[in-house]
């Protein structure tokens, strides 16, 4: 009888991942798993536990995909260059977005990013409650950014055009700034955008440093 197939955790993360890529939420089962790596649904019982246990497959392999260089002296750059790896690393995986929105999750990959935003936020001379808003300020900019680009009314989809289209062609008399947006969403480049966006922030954060 031949030995059962043995699987890392990096494994079971990329296929978990190339499924929800491919084919979204629904197509992330156990079955589907098992089919991806070759082997039975009972042998991924043994590394999963549950549909709990994969979703924490997926948010483990998204962050594990955010990268940033080594903090320097500048605390701006350096929360702008996390927040800008995390960003990379959830835009890339759209579907699995939902996870990362709204799954708690104290696994120490999806930690590591948080510790290296906290960590940085905490050099502009933030702690406790300073520190706390300031972390869900950036953490929101960064998620609601990826999902506003990629699922949003003006999100960069294939019918991008034509939705960006029928808005700007809304009644100018009555949604003047609608319009507006939308025409330059037609023209935008994320990576711009999210740099902008980021400068907002940064500077609104610098209005309370010790």
């Amino acid at each position: 009888m031949p030995a059962p197939r043995k699987f890392t955790r990096e494994r079971l993360q990329a296929a978990a991942l190339a499924l929800v890529d491919a084919a979204g939420l629904d197509g992330l089962t156990m079955r589907s798993l098992a089919t991806e790596l070759g082997t039975g649904p009972m042998t991924i019982y043994n590394y999963v536990d549950g549909r709990d246990g994969l979703e924490r497959l997926v948010t483990e392999a998204v962050l594990a995909e955010a990268a940033w260089p080594e903090p320097s002296d500048d605390w701006r750059a350096d929360v702008h260059a996390v927040a800008e790896g995390m960003w990379r690393a959830v835009r890339a995986h759209p579907h699995a977005i939902p996870l990362i929105l709204t799954r708690r999750s104290l696994d120490l990959t999806t930690l590591r990013p948080a510790e290296a935003l906290v960590q940085a936020l905490a050099r502009s001379g933030r702690s406790g409650a300073d520190l706390l808003v300031a972390f869900r300020t950036v953490s929101a900019f960064v998620t609601g950014f990826a999902q506003a680009e990629l699922v949003g009314p003006l999100s960069r989809d294939k019918d991008v055009t034509e939705t960006t289209g029928r808005i700007a062609a809304l009644p100018r008399d009555q949604f003047a700034g609608l319009a507006e947006i939308a025409t330059a969403a037609e023209a935008s480049d994320p990576e711009a955008e999210f740099a902008a966006g980021m400068r907002i922030v940064l500077h609104g954060l610098q209005g309370k440093t010790r």
